[in-house]
């Protein structure tokens, strides 16, 4: 009976495995899992350490750090465009789509020097997870309490300009996997006229290729980072709020849906070429006879 059960342990890891090569469903779990274990898994080995600088958002560089080896487990490359939008001087605020969990993958493959996201406050309740991003100096909003929430922005604002603080704001205010963006929430925009500084908009491109929570689908893939002219709000004021909102996310709607067809584009044009790179290596005539024999 202990050998019928040690040779079933023994084969656990091997029928895993093979379930893992061969459904879709179980890969897709399984990634998911590592993700979400990754995190947990960094945040508790890192926060000691940050633990002693104190809350900073220097510390930030030790969460961009253990989250950047990421695409390379799951095989997902980055391009980016536009980074030299990134390169100004002094705070500015970055509004940026939001479609998964995956998009902190994006975000740390361009965030500047001294930014930190604006979270919703359930997430420092996330045990290690949430005291690292306390840690790192992320700031926290109750998005249920709107009194609270203009007041963080006021704050925020001030600290903008006293600390050269950057600040990243996912403005649709939830995950979006759908194929336009949601209205945009108006907080962003109000802390940039506020703090009377510009915004560098940031487009992520949608990850149908490669990931997909509905269909359970996780795979390898290419992720472009396209970052947009800065939009200047010195001289506005709130009542110009609506009209910023609104044509800066005019400006990300076109660029998404421009890189959308883009990408699509690519991807075919790369199996295309594998496809023909695959008929150069077999003898003239190999691949019309397999295609046309019976």
């Amino acid at each position: 009976m202990d050998v019928l059960l040690l040779h079933g342990l023994l084969l656990l890891p091997l029928a895993a495995l093979l379930l893992y090569r061969c459904s879709p469903h179980f890969q897709y779990l399984c990634k998911v899992a590592f993700f979400n274990c990754w995190i947990v898994a960094m945040a508790t080995l890192l926060s000691p350490f940050a633990a002693f600088r104190g809350r900073s958002v220097d510390n930030m560089k030790l969460l961009r750090a253990a989250l950047l080896p990421l695409k390379r487990f799951y095989g997902i490359r980055m391009r980016v465009r536009g980074a030299e939008q990134l390169q100004l001087q002094g705070p500015f605020v970055i509004v940026c789509n939001h479609q998964a969990s995956l998009d902190l993958m994006g975000m740390v493959e361009v965030i500047p020097e001294r930014c930190v996201p604006i979270a919703k406050r359930e997430l420092l309740y996330l045990g290690t997870v949430g005291w690292a991003c306390w840690l790192s100096g992320i700031i926290f909003i109750d998005r249920h309490r709107r009194d609270t929430a203009i007041e963080v922005i006021s704050h925020t604002a001030s600290t903008m300009r006293h600390e050269n603080l950057r600040v990243w704001v996912f403005p649709e205010g939830t995950r979006n996997p759908g194929k336009s963006m949601l209205p945009f929430k108006r907080g962003a925009f109000h802390l940039a006229v506020q703090a009377q500084v510009p915004i560098v908009p940031i487009v992520i491109s949608p990850y149908w290729d490669f990931f997909s929570s509905k269909e359970k689908r996780f795979t390898s893939g290419t992720c472009t980072i396209r970052v947009l002219p800065r939009v200047e709000t010195r001289g506005l004021s709130p009542k110009d709020v609506p009209e910023l909102t609104e044509s800066v996310r005019q400006a990300m709607a076109e660029a998404l849906a421009e890189m959308s067809m883009s990408d699509h584009e690519d991807q075919a044009t790369e199996q295309s070429l594998l496809g023909l790179g695959d008929n150069r290596g077999r003898p003239q005539g190999q691949g019309d006879t397999a295609r046309n024999g019976k």
